[in-house]
């Protein structure tokens, strides 16, 4: 799996006291483009190591996904329009016809069924916790839940994905994540952003950190953790 780049610690009242032979904690943090994911797994990634528990990042399109580099060639190749060499392989996820979504369902549910395979893995190794860089939830706001078929096959997914312990969704201003990051047009990701709100219909546990500082952030993620890890104030 991948490494992360080290980052301090949030400043928190809390220490770990997970009971012996516990399986792993799944955490996973979802969200538009710009969000600050990265940011905040690194930030928890140094916290939890800092317990002295064994941490695994996983980066779900490049650990997981089906074929994920051949298939973000292909998105590059036939659906963008390169002017620059040093542009990174991408999925372009605004782009909606309809047998693409055809195509897209069919390897999202490879995804899944690898998912399973993976986080199996994972908790076999007796690894503490496991943090998913985008998980199932990012492929499910692909699809629109307009037509009961299409919410037949997001529960279909949601049913075989296994379910994160801690599962986050960082919300995030599209304006400023599109300052930050702008890779995709404004319209798309103020859509983008309305459908990762929409996952609660069908995921009610998600946890929707709302805007917020770096730090404030970082402190509620990990007050979340405590509520649900048996986190003891020190």
């Amino acid at each position: 799996m991948g490494e992360l780049e080290a980052i301090a610690a949030p400043r928190c009242d809390f220490e770990l006291a997970l009971p012996r032979n516990h399986k792993a904690q799944i955490i996973t943090f979802s969200g538009i483009d710009g969000a600050g994911k990265t940011t905040q797994i690194a930030a928890l990634s140094t916290f939890l190591s800092e317990q002295s528990y064994r941490v695994i990042y996983v980066a779900f399109w490049d650990d997981v996904a089906v074929l994920s580099k051949l298939r973000a060639g292909v998105s590059l190749s036939v659906f963008r329009k390169p002017t620059s060499k040093q542009l990174p392989l991408r999925n372009d996820k605004n782009v909606r016809t309809w047998y693409l979504m055809l195509i897209r369902a069919f390897f999202y549910l490879l995804d899944t069924l690898n998912l399973r395979r993976v986080v199996a893995k994972l908790r076999r190794d007796g690894c503490d916790f496991v943090i998913f860089d985008r998980y199932v939830y990012d492929q499910l706001v692909q699809i629109r839940p307009h037509h009961w078929i299409s919410r037949v096959y997001i529960r279909l997914l949601l049913h075989l994905a296994p379910t994160p312990e801690f599962p986050f969704i960082l919300d995030a201003s599209p304006d400023e994540a599109f300052a930050r990051k702008p890779e995709y047009p404004l319209d798309f990701m103020r859509g983008y952003r309305r459908a990762f709100l929409g996952l609660r219909a069908f995921v009610p546990h998600l946890a929707v950190v709302g805007p917020s500082s770096v730090d404030e952030t970082q402190r509620l993620i990990v007050q979340r953790i405590a509520e649900g890890s048996h986190l003891q104030p020190r």
